[in-house]
């Protein structure tokens, strides 16, 4: 197409990171986003079994910030898919792209996360490695994946008539990708604050030929848990930016645009505050449901693997009942048995019948009617 650059903003050379930002701008909603952030935090650490809330929090993070960049797919298309490739096997057969692509940025999440606990910095290569098993299967696979790009990039609006943004020229990029690795490791900015400012510079450098919005928001997650803003790298932000998209591309465009780093971080930092009080308000409901559900199971089970099957189902949500059988960890008679009693008393959801050697296909519906997305 034609490009239309009338309207367009260009990156903001030799201004990151910004020489003074105004503290009184957004010293408020500094405080309540810590505040809601540690609350949220908090509540991970009190939780038994944390990967019950962090599975399903994961697979929205997935879900959203892949529907950000156009790949739509839902809840329930994700873990229906984990349910039949369990074993890392990929017969993507007759599996949606989307889906695929939704998968890639849940496994890229977690191996920068893995990366992290073993000591990886968060570094160019780093970066590289996340984006090339983010754009390994699909349409990504042919947009350079784990290279930085060679050729300029734009954003334009959602229908194409004109270009927005102009990043960082390719080779201006190493330069500017030097100063913002440097800074993410060196500055003694506040965490949250800190976080803000490298992750909208990010997304002005946009140094991949796709993927960018992704990568950036991964790296928000990866920050906050190495600064020690939270305890574990798992809190997600996707939500609030999808649901204020406008808003959030806008508030980046103008840091280039008129060096407004300020409103940038009191949009940022509104982000952190509300989507911890949601992600707090969705495990609070999970932890309820789990003691809820925990009577019911002890009740209806009456066995020692009551616990170990309460786990089971709140850990795989949609699972194939040869899963359960064979990978809960309780005897296969008493795994069979469990099956058809939760089935009686409506505590699983029958999605597809077995047929020939396919087991059927089960969904805990207690816990989708709260995650889906």
């Amino acid at each position: 197409m034609e490009l239309n650059l009338e309207s367009a903003v260009d990156y903001h050379y030799g201004e990151f990171p910004p020489a003074k930002l105004d503290y009184s701008h957004f010293i408020d909603a500094l405080l309540k986003a810590t505040d809601a952030l540690a609350r949220y935090d908090q509540m991970l650490k009190n939780m038994h079994n944390s990967e019950i809330l962090l599975a399903p929090l994961r697979n929205q993070e997935a879900v959203i910030s892949s529907r950000m960049e156009g790949t739509v797919s839902t809840m329930d298309e994700i873990l229906k898919y984990e349910a039949d490739h369990q074993n890392g096997e990929d017969d993507n057969i007759g599996v949606r792209h989307e889906v695929i692509e939704t998968i890639l940025y849940q496994r890229a999440l977690r191996a920068a996360q893995d990366a992290l606990k073993d000591g990886y910095p968060i570094s160019p290569s780093l970066i590289k490695g996340i984006h090339q098993r983010l754009l390994s299967f699909g349409r990504g696979a042919m947009k350079s994946p784990g290279k930085f790009k060679v050729e300029q990039n734009y954003l334009a609006d959602r229908h194409k008539r004109k270009i927005l943004f102009i990043p960082i020229k390719p080779e201006k990029l190493q330069d500017g990708m030097d100063v913002l690795f440097e800074y993410i490791k060196n500055s003694n900015d506040p965490a949250l604050i800190k976080t803000a400012l490298a992750h909208v510079e990010f997304e002005a450098l946009h140094p991949f030929k796709d993927g960018n919005g992704r990568i950036g928001r991964m790296l928000i997650t990866l920050m906050l848990w190495q600064a020690g803003a939270i305890s574990a790298p798992h809190f997600y932000v996707s939500g609030y930016f999808e649901e204020n998209k406008d808003l959030y591309i806008d508030t980046m465009r103008r840091v280039s645009e008129t060096g407004d780093w300020n409103g940038w971080c009191s949009l940022f930092l509104e982000a952190i505050e509300q989507q911890a009080i949601r992600n707090l308000y969705v495990a609070e409901n999970i932890r309820a449901l789990y003691e809820d559900m925990k009577q019911v199971f002890s009740e209806k089970l009456s066995s020692k693997w009551n616990v170990t099957a309460l786990d089971f189902v709140f850990t795989n949500p949609v699972f194939r009942n040869n899963k359960f059988t064979s990978a809960s960890g309780i005897p296969p008679a008493t795994a069979a048995r469990f099956t058809r009693i939760m089935l009686d008393e409506g505590i699983i959801t029958t999605i597809e019948e077995a047929a020939g050697r396919r087991p059927a296909l089960y969904s805990f519906e207690p816990l989708m009617n709260l995650v889906r997305v």
